[in-house]
């Protein structure tokens, strides 16, 4: 395990402080019943309390991101002495709660600023996305794939241009259009946004709102999408792929166990940034946890051949398993779909050849790649 970034090569400078019993609370943003991202971290949650006796868990769901701060006044006022808060908009109130509580360790889920009591930690999918993006660009029939999509935030636009870059690996003729919600959680506006989409010609749909809503529309009308956070192939056996599900148990486990042994203390986590892929099982590619590809759709993936420098001419389902088992086993530094060359939709460079970015390009992108369609409005596009 190694992008974190390590409270290990601080231990010599920190006096360890075992933390015998860890009262963990977590702040989530969407209910628990939603299938999706708050679903998926509270399956997390649930697996590491019944797994350390030493450890008692407790959680606040729908918490508007405004309204963190006063969340957390209640978990710490209850005896919370480790505090998970899961959404990106709970940063500010985070980094605030954190001066007000110095005894206090937090965790923020996809953030990206830390200090002496906070550390940042994501299940990052955008090596799937990647994945599920070849699938799509294989499956298309009008090379129009939609994308409902949360906030425009750099987290999401990398995920949909790692999806898109997986597209047009396979497909250079197919956009992938983008509608935002500005929601995380909204299966009204993300049945609407599906629905406008199938009516603008799209036949293949990803998403990133909260609940299998997409799948669910989208499958109404026979059209095959991929699952986003959980499983979610029962809402749609013969309709959903492939996707991403998290595996949050595993970072979790980690930094409460350390938290426990006193190798991270209220003074050491500045420098502590979970950054966990495929090859750490933070997450995982598939219609269900054992089925990384559906099998109603093998035949139509074999059925696309496309020609690889390296495996010469491969079907999709090949390439797609391929890419698979080498980002699982090898990690980044054996593929990463971020390899320059990589222009952004208005024709410019932004990776050159050869070049692979780091963690801080991938965490701060802002830009659209080539194949998100120049309908799409991206707010803060350079």
């Amino acid at each position: 395990m190694k992008r974190w970034w390590l409270g290990a090569l601080m231990m010599g400078s920190v006096a360890w402080a075992q933390l015998e019993e860890v009262q963990a609370g977590f702040i989530y943003v969407g209910p628990v019943g939603d299938f999706g991202w708050t679903y998926s971290h509270d399956r997390g949650r649930r697996a590491v309390d019944e797994r350390f006796d030493w450890l008692t868990t407790t959680f606040v769901e729908s918490v508007p991101e405004g309204d963190a701060e006063t969340f957390i006044d209640q978990l710490v006022r209850g005896g919370a002495n480790v505090i998970f808060t899961t959404s990106f908009g709970y940063g500010e109130a985070t980094l605030a709660a954190a001066q007000r509580y110095p005894e206090v360790l937090f965790g923020h889920a996809t953030g990206f600023q830390t200090a002496p009591n906070v550390m940042v930690y994501i299940a990052e999918f955008y090596q799937v996305y990647y994945l599920n993006g070849l699938m799509a660009g294989a499956l298309t029939e009008t090379n129009k794939i939609g994308y409902v999509a949360a906030f425009p935030i750099p987290e999401v636009k990398r995920h949909i241009n790692a999806f898109t870059l997986g597209v047009r690996e396979v497909n250079p003729e197919a956009e992938v259009e983008v509608r935002w919600l500005y929601n995380w959680f909204d299966p009204a506006g993300a049945a609407e946004a599906t629905q406008a989409l199938i009516a603008e010609g799209a036949d293949v749909f990803a998403f990133s709102e909260d609940t299998p809503t997409v799948i669910q529309t989208a499958a109404e009308r026979g059209f095959p999408s991929f699952s986003h956070y959980s499983a979610m192939y029962d809402f749609a056996p013969e309709h959903v792929v492939s996707g991403q599900i998290a595996n949050w148990e595993v970072i979790y486990a980690d930094f409460l166990e350390k938290v426990h042994t006193g190798e991270y203390t209220a003074q050491n986590l500045e420098d502590v940034n979970y950054w966990w892929l495929l090859d750490d099982g933070a997450v995982i590619m598939g219609a269900d946890e054992e089925t990384p590809i559906n099998p109603v759709f093998e035949e139509r993936l074999r059925a696309v051949t496309v020609r690889d420098p390296e495996l010469g001419e491969v079907s999709v389902y090949d390439l797609v398993m391929a890419r698979h088992d080498a980002m699982r086993e090898g990690g980044p530094e054996a593929f990463d779909p971020f390899t320059g060359p990589v222009r952004d939709r208005r024709g410019n460079v932004v990776i050159e050849e050869g070049v692979t970015p780091d963690q801080e390009t991938l965490e701060t992108l802002e830009w659209a790649v080539e194949g998100v369609s120049a309908s799409s409005p991206w707010d803060n596009e350079p």
